[in-house]
């Protein structure tokens, strides 16, 4: 809570107590102050003076405060209730007095100081260009909510999408443009260098970032240097030209270029300056004036001023301890990173551009997918110097707390994009820092779970992971450490013997079965009577959920309830693909995928399918699960094609969901000579009977009409073999990154009991399995494994096969097809327009080369060139919204 000045002028507090001065509001501010507060305030008297309006905030959660209100507020609001500690907002620091020994504020007020501690961060860069002053920056809470408005007010006095401009191609700019884009403008993003994050990746890491993020919709230009801002006669911006030639559309710039230290202060005060900007500490981040303190962004350590929360904090800690009479030093700048952009997950961390003399570079690409991975080891290929992951970071967490020590396994198999898996188990050392934002060691995590606290002496265990952060500390920050914290925790819980929670988030303590068992028992049908009912604390039962439990319990309710998967409220909890009823590619366009069950189709329904492809120009495949793929449909046009469609007896193929995706099977005994059974015929009706069955993870199915397995049913979650007794069933196969053959389940039964069993898997697949597992490793972490499943569908050993298959009939009774229900409610189809004040879209088509004798979206070169190779639409850049809104 800011305290209005002369609520408490400063002569209130007692002589006796030491003065300290705070200079910033931010998160190193805060950070510094909470280390003082929680070590004990007697004899101190602490005022934090900061210029914004606003008490200290995270900013590294800004993109959240540009989508949505919300409170960003760091810490404990306790705190600023604490009588020796006193925060001043909007009072601007304009004098550093050393020899008096006070800092003086715009409002003349002067603050007498025994220490004065400088965090007074950094502003964003502008960069000197002509038009430069019309450019907008991405760096305080002020910004972000101007960003927002202004963004809406062009939407609304255009009459079209606001093409925003960012320029800078780091963390903060990729944040800015994803932000903006998800607010409705065409968002480009400008980068001198060739690549994206270049400071923090190198080129193959850059370029597999750029194809990720143009994938979803973000215009890219890398290599060019921006000019001038453009404007027109009344002074709106137009446009930003760049070095090469090119001029971009723009309504709106941002510059997001870097950070200069504000150092003013210690400047003025004749205090030492690095050469770049930011004032010099020592080790124990004090200047050569003693008493006189500079931590965060401000602050220059061996020539370096860094804008990351790790080191920020570290000083923090290290300038507590100082101001206490400690001796603790600052260990230098950790520039670990990882985050999710724009949904892409990017991590990087150590000497991740292999700097070492001598060091070794272990890379999996996949440009085609996105991918890229690396390891920089050094030359005996046993020692991890660094790392970058891009489009899959999954192994980040486990190798960020290996830096600069041997790795227990080859390095390689930590790669999990290249078929290494998960990182191979082994156990972290005890001073192995787990949480770098914070400082925190592995084992003072272990401590804490047996109950040790930081003295030693005897505290209350941390038996769940929201007491393990709130006791260590550990992941309460960037986030990026909790899986390994998870991990160690539910380590430390066997080994000592106790139950390992099984909650799916910090908002649940239930497991997903467990969640479904109760949702279903109390006939609950919104999220937030499930989060009140059985939200974990307080904190979660008054939030918002996440997004591992909100997809979670969305799907829950569609299982359950049979109803329209985006009503009551429920269309927040979807997936992108799943709010638009249609998978978003690469360009920001959408597929459209019509069910066409067994692969069977008439020739009228060919020709429906290609009128729809002509007619809207779009691209045309056949997928691998014998379906027809139609490419390249904007958002607003969804409803136009579906409408088309529905009306020739197509419904939705649900290619989007997670759900049944498709049944696939051969021609069987109706044409093969070697057909045993009727596949086809026994395709459709599978395919018709679990349409639309939503599930932990989607689900495929086969039928082979004989041995030969030309459906391949045996790589199927269900796949059905003919003999010449009936079927055999297979269960638990899967495709893609971790492969696995279904296992025969039972042999040679009539169609009735394969129906009857598969009706009983998958329901109880659909019951027990945790959050986004597949049936493969459902079936290897149940006790008991096929045996277990076995049991249960077949021999009933629990005594709930009626259940299941009462469940399963009541699905088949309430299916309707989610496109023939859209298309019948204009409420619903209100989801489908791009923007609230744009019902059409003419100006955004998309731009279409010939290829092979088809079309696809033309690249930026393409467009730029022109070249007459346009075959729909006009040469504009390609850009489409791929924002919902609810109804």
């Amino acid at each position: 809570m800011s305290e209005n000045r002369a609520a408490r002028p400063a002569d209130a507090v007692p002589a006796s107590d030491r003065r300290i001065v705070v200079v910033g509001g931010g998160p190193a501010a805060h950070r510094l102050v909470e280390a003082l507060w929680r070590r004990g305030t007697d004899g101190l008297s602490v005022t934090v003076l900061t210029e914004e309006p606003h008490a200290p905030y995270d900013r590294v959660a800004l993109s959240s405060a540009l989508l949505h209100d919300v409170d960003l507020g760091l810490g404990e609001p306790l705190m600023w209730r604490e009588p020796a500690i006193r925060l001043v907002t909007g009072e601007r620091a304009v004098r550093l007095d050393l020899a008096a020994r006070c800092v003086v504020g715009a409002s003349g007020e002067k603050y007498a100081y025994d220490d004065v501690v400088l965090a007074t961060g950094s502003d964003a860069v502008r960069l000197p260009l002509p038009g430069g002053e019309h450019a907008a920056v991405y760096r305080t809470l002020d910004d972000v909510q101007w960003l927002r408005s202004e963004t809406a007010r062009l939407a609304a006095e255009l009459g079209r999408t606001p093409h925003a401009v960012v320029i800078g191609g780091g963390l903060l700019g990729l944040e800015a443009a994803g932000g903006l884009q998800q607010l409705g403008a065409a968002s480009t993003v400008v980068n001198r260098a060739g690549w994206l994050m270049n400071a923090q990746l190198d080129q193959g890491g850059g370029q597999a970032l750029g194809r990720l993020i143009a994938a979803k919709g973000l215009g890219i230009h890398c290599g060019g240097s921006p000019t001038s801002i453009d404007t027109d006669d009344d002074g709106r911006v137009t446009g930003v030209a760049l070095s090469d030639g090119t001029v971009l559309p723009a309504d709106l710039v941002v510059f997001a270029v870097g950070i200069r230290p504000r150092d003013e202060l210690a400047r003025h005060a004749g205090l030492e300056v690095a050469p770049r900007g930011g004032v010099v500490i020592s080790a124990a981040c004090e200047t050569a004036m003693p008493g006189v303190w500079a931590i965060g962004e401000v602050a220059s350590y061996e020539g370096v001023s860094m804008g990351l929360v790790a080191p920020a904090n570290a000083m923090a800690e290290v300038c507590a301890d100082g101001i206490l009479g400690g001796v603790s030093t600052f260990p230098g700048f950790d520039t670990a990173t990882k985050l999710k952009l724009s949904g892409v997950e990017v991590a990087s961390f150590g000497d991740a551009l292999a700097d070492t003399e001598g060091s070794l570079e272990i890379v999996y690409a996949d440009p085609a997918r996105g991918l890229y991975q690396k390891l920089v080891v050094t030359d005996d290929a046993k020692t991890l110097l660094g790392g970058i992951f891009v489009g899959d970071a999954a192994p980040y967490s486990a190798l960020r707390p290996l830096l600069g020590r041997e790795l227990p396994a080859e390095p390689g198999a930590y790669l999990s994009s290249a078929g290494g898996g998960e990182a191979p188990p082994s156990e972290l050392p005890d001073d192995v820092i787990l949480c770098s934002c914070n400082n925190v060691t592995a084992g003072a995590c272990r401590s804490a779970v047996h109950g040790v606290g930081e003295d030693g002496g005897a505290a209350e265990p941390a038996l769940d992971l929201p007491a393990l952060k709130a006791c260590s500390r550990a992941g309460t920050q960037c986030g990026s450490c909790v899986p390994m914290l998870k991990k160690l925790l539910d380590s430390e819980l066997t080994k000592a013997g106790r139950t390992v929670p099984k909650g799916i988030c910090e908002h649940f303590a239930m497991s997903r079965p467990e969640l479904f068992e109760a949702i279903q028992a109390l006939d609950l049908g919104s999220f937030q009577d499930i989060l009140g009912r059985f939200g974990a604390t307080d904190e979660a039962r008054a939030g918002h959920g996440c997004d591992i439990c909100k997809p979670a319990i969305g799907s829950i309710l569609a299982t359950q309830r049979g109803e329209y998967v985006l009503d009551g409220g429920r269309g927040t909890l979807q997936d992108t693909n799943d709010r638009a009823l249609a998978n978003m590619q690469r360009n920001g366009t959408y597929s459209v995928v019509p069910r066409i069950p067994g692969g069977e189709i008439t020739p009228q329904k060919l020709a429906v399918i290609a009128q729809v492809a002509e007619q809207f120009g779009l691209y045309v495949k056949l997928t691998g699960a014998l379906r027809i793929d139609l490419f390249g449909a904007r958002l607003e046009q969804l409803p136009e094609i579906w409408k088309i469609l529905v009306e020739a007896g197509f419904e939705s193929g649900q290619a989007y969901g997670k759900a049944l995706r498709n049944v696939k099977s051969c021609v069987g005994s109706t044409w093969c000579r070697f057909g045993v059974q009727d596949s086809v015929a026994m395709a459709i009706d599978l395919e018709l009977r679990y349409r639309g069955l939503r599930a932990p993870h989607k689900f495929k199915m086969g039928v082979s009409g004989c041995a030969r397995e030309c459906a391949e049913a045996r790589s199927k979650d269900v796949g059905v073999i003919a003999t010449d007794q009936g079927w055999n069933l297979y269960v638990g196969g899967n495709g893609g990154f971790q492969p696995a053959h279904a296992q025969l389940l039972a042999q040679d039964l009539d169609g009735a009991t394969l129906i009857r069993y598969i009706d009983r898997y998958l329901m109880y697949y659909i019951r027990t399995a945790d959050r986004m597992q597949r049936t493969a490793r459902w079936m290897d972490d149940l006790e008991g494994g096929l045996d277990h499943v076995r049991d249960v569908v077949v021999n009933d050993s629990l005594g709930i096969a009626e259940d299941l298959e009462a469940a399963m009939a009541r699905h088949v009774e309430h299916y309707e097809d989610e496109w023939a229900a859209t298309l019948k409610d204009p409420d619903r189809l209100r989801r489908f327009r791009s923007f609230v004040n744009a019902p059409d879209a003419a100006d955004q088509s998309i731009v279409l080369v010939e290829e092979r004798g088809q079309q696809r979206p033309a690249t930026p070169a393409e467009i730029e060139a022109g070249a007459g190779r346009v075959g729909l639409g006009t040469a504009i850049p390609v850009r489409t919204a791929t924002g919902t809104l609810e109804g």
